[in-house]
């Protein structure tokens, strides 16, 4: 599969636009259209982040949560030429919608709970487990029952270790389901809940109609069954649906189909699923309920000596490669990002930088990437089918310093994982200076000092690659918080405030 996204302008509206072989037409996440938003303007002040053209039905009140007590700063923002005004004030939309969603970051342990109650629905089998049953033919060119076995784990990989599955990239929602039921906060009397989880298997649901000739009301039917659903159930009738949190393992604009595109499901466009929280391995920007998490890695530690083990594993590899990319070409698209990073690899003849060709090598045998990340500095990470990629997160959990050409790879998608500051963790180059041969990656990855490179690889393995990993299903973690107990965590946060608003309204 092909892709490319680009940004375009007409007249209030600003389009973040995908085409991909998936689809007939462009596919474009907007700022003016129904069901987003306006082109806001702006205005900070000390007290408050106010986004005026924001539809606030699709937003999760931000005003209704304690003031942010520090303003954004420019410090750490992307080193982009917004010639358009409007495109600039967009992506402050974005920042500031992070920021909201950073100050819902908690720093508390919930092990103890604190009187913060988890409920998990008891969906009809409908909703998840049947539909883990039609693993077999989910997509018509692999059988996908090994790797959504083991609570979404998958099959070990021996080779790789302790820790380590055949992991699919869409697994997310097994993942965290079998987690949320174990979760030390969960109450199985709804009325002791704070917090309620809908293990709807949305991604699934969709994967099993994307390669199949059906209709768009087929398509949509169990979503909308899910929706009837909840409306009957008291918890959602008493808070419309805002103390409730959706996880669904494919991007957001799956779930955004429109009305001229057959590909997706409108799960995420339906006016009652505006309320609810959306944790996404891909979220739609400038939409405050959608929450990037990290797409889950091949690596599920049980104990915090996993971990350790591995990460000291990774600090002391001989990386002999300076860069490394894995990944294809993109046919009909010679004068992408790929395309250009391909020939600037492939033409040194130095072995600086490694090309792993993913059209004729099994790049989803995870051992082979995650052997050549553990033993390269840099790791190049062009958008693949959309903005994110899942190989971002295999590149830090290896240690191997992510290179990045869109802002919207992860700048805009992580604020519970990943800092603010950019810098600490990655390197970035504008796709457009690389596609128009204005930088050398190669040459310019090769000034970086072995100091700087040592400082951001000991940050990555040792300050964030615990927090970047989905621990097993029975993880005993004390040490550490993985990604799913920092979700928690901050999900709890969140309604925690959302309840002593209520209180004080």
């Amino acid at each position: 599969m092909w892709s490319s996204f680009s940004t375009l302008i007409t007249g209030n509206i600003i389009h973040v636009c995908f085409s991909t072989r998936k689809l007939n037409s462009l596919y474009c996440l907007s700022a003016g259209t129904h069901p987003s938003f306006e082109i806001p303007t702006s205005t900070n002040n000390n007290n408050s982040i106010v986004t005026p053209g924001v539809d606030q039905g699709n937003a999760t009140e931000p005003g209704n949560f304690p003031n942010i007590q520090h303003p954004i700063t420019t410090r750490n923002r992307v080193d982009m030429n917004y010639k358009d005004e409007r495109v600039a004030n967009a992506v402050k939309v974005v920042e500031e919608q992070l920021q909201v969603h950073r100050s819902w970051r908690s720093n508390k342990n919930y092990a103890t709970c604190d009187g913060q109650g988890i409920f998990v629905y008891d969906l009809p089998s409908k909703f998840n487990k049947d539909l883990v049953g039609q693993c077999r033919d989910m997509v018509p060119w692999q059988d996908l029952c090994g790797y959504l076995s083991n609570e979404g784990l998958g099959e070990p990989i021996a080779k790789l270790g302790k820790g380590w599955h055949k992991t699919h990239q869409y697994s997310l929602e097994l993942i965290f389901h079998s987690r949320v039921l174990k979760h030390p906060c969960r109450v199985y009397d709804e009325n002791g809940a704070q917090l309620f989880y809908v293990p709807f298997y949305g991604g699934l649901d969709i994967l099993r109609w994307h390669f199949k000739n059906v209709s768009n009301d087929v398509k949509d039917s169990l979503s909308l069954e899910l929706v009837k659903w909840l409306e009957r159930q008291g918890p959602w009738k008493r808070n419309s649906g805002k103390d409730h949190v959706f996880v669904l393992g494919k991007i957001s604009w799956d779930f955004r189909r429109s009305r001229d595109t057959p590909w997706g499901t409108r799960l995420l466009e339906l006016e009652k699923m505006q309320n609810p929280i959306k944790l996404l391995i891909e979220r739609q920007p400038w939409h405050v309920s959608d929450i990037g998490i990290p797409h889950p890695t091949n690596f599920h530690p049980h104990s915090d000596n996993d971990i350790v083990s591995w990460q000291m594993k990774t600090i002391r590899s001989n990386r002999k490669h300076l860069v490394s990319f894995a990944g294809a070409a993109r046919a009909d698209a010679e004068d992408n990002i790929r395309s250009t990073l391909i020939k600037q690899c492939t033409s040194l003849g130095n072995g600086k930088c490694h090309f792993m060709n993913c059209s004729s090598l099994k790049c989803d045998e995870a051992e082979l990437v995650i052997e050549l990340f553990v033993e390269s500095e840099f790791c190049l990470q062009p958008p693949g089918d959309s903005p994110t990629r899942k190989s971002v997160f295999d590149s830090l959990i290896s240690g191997c310093i992510p290179v990045l050409f869109d802002p919207f790879t992860a700048y805009y998608q992580y604020p519970w994982h990943l800092p603010h500051d950019h810098d600490k963790y990655s390197v970035f180059m504008d796709k457009k200076e690389v596609t128009q041969m204005n930088v050398n990656i190669v040459e310019r990855l090769s000034n970086i000092s072995s100091r700087e490179k040592e400082n951001m690889r000991r940050y990555i393995v040792y300050e964030l690659l615990p927090g970047l990993v989905y621990g097993d299903y029975n993880a005993e973690l004390d040490t550490f918080q993985d990604a799913f107990a920092i979700t928690m965590s901050n999900l709890l946060e969140r309604v925690r405030r959302l309840d002593e608003a209520h209180k004080h309204y």
